[in-house]
């Protein structure tokens, strides 16, 4: 009788996920690559969100905020509608080029990010198959750069770096993508400085980075984007195409940039969410 009890009790301690993470976690242990200080702007962290009737995806989301600031709505917001959906989710705060950051730093918290969660996949009980990536605005950046620039994982690290950084799906809302013509400059700025070389502009334009290889896309933009003009989705959208990478493009007529989840009508959701989830239907990535 009493083992049967404590079989029991293992089981409900691991089907509820005691063992996961409960509140903001470092990405690494110890100081992290680049770390200039030891504040909380120098000290990149996950937070975990966990959905109480999950089905094993997850979900990196990238707020926005012109790598000056993190945008709670586009981060927490988020993901409190999505665990509501059943994807567990973990908000990254990455850091910033208004705390002298500049690139490559962002990348590799959003790489490091990912090889995260899929290393602690099997503990965490998540699908390491289906976790995706999520950005807007700078955040969008951000989340189409590990688009373009993920890999396979390294040796030369700890066990979290030998696994891919290779999102399963991103999602990119309004996002900035190209550091050319249509960018957005304040983030331009932050990410990559004053005087970018040429080379580097080009490197983090990401329309002009994706890979055969790169993973599926759900972009949407609004038209009346006065910050971030809707041909940065375009301009990614056809790149995707181009390489013969799934893309679901929505371009909304009417919404400012930042507008997160909501529309016009306060209490709203905006169309995109509806039309996320019949993406996320399509690709089984609720299954």
């Amino acid at each position: 009788m009493l083992i049967t009890v404590f079989t029991f009790l293992f089981t409900v301690l691991m089907v509820s996920g005691i063992d996961r993470p409960q509140t903001e976690f470092p990405l690494w242990e110890g100081k992290a690559p680049g770390q200039k200080g030891v504040g909380p702007k120098d000290i990149p962290t996950l937070k975990p969100y966990w959905s109480k009737i999950p089905t094993g995806a997850a979900m990196v989301i990238c707020p926005g905020g012109g790598y000056g600031g993190l945008a709670g709505h586009e981060g927490k917001g988020y993901a409190d509608w999505l665990i509501a959906k059943g994807i567990d989710c973990f908000v990254l705060k990455y850091r910033l080029g208004s705390a002298g950051y500049r690139h490559p730093i962002m990348l590799g918290d959003v790489s490091r990010a990912i090889r995260t969660v899929r290393a602690n996949a099997a503990a965490w009980k998540i699908d390491s198959s289906r976790i995706g990536v999520m950005g807007s605005s700078a955040g969008g950046h951000l989340a189409s750069t590990i688009v373009a620039h993920f890999d396979m994982g390294n040796d030369k690290g700890d066990k979290v770096d030998r696994v891919s950084s290779r999102p399963d799906l991103a999602i990119l809302c309004y996002p900035v993508i190209t550091l050319g013509q249509f960018t957005h400059q304040g983030s331009k700025r932050n990410l990559l400085g004053s005087n970018p070389s040429a080379e580097l502009v080009k490197l983090l334009s990401n329309e002009l980075q994706i890979k055969k290889n790169s993973p599926p896309c759900f972009v949407w933009h609004t038209w009346e984007d006065r910050v971030v003009p809707v041909e940065n989705s375009l301009l990614f959208a056809s790149a995707l195409r181009k390489q013969g990478v799934r893309v679901a493009l929505h371009v909304y007529e009417n919404g400012r940039h930042g507008i997160g989840l909501g529309g016009r009508d306060h209490g709203k959701l905006h169309p995109w969410t509806r039309d996320l989830l019949f993406w996320f239907n399509e690709r089984k990535f609720l299954e």
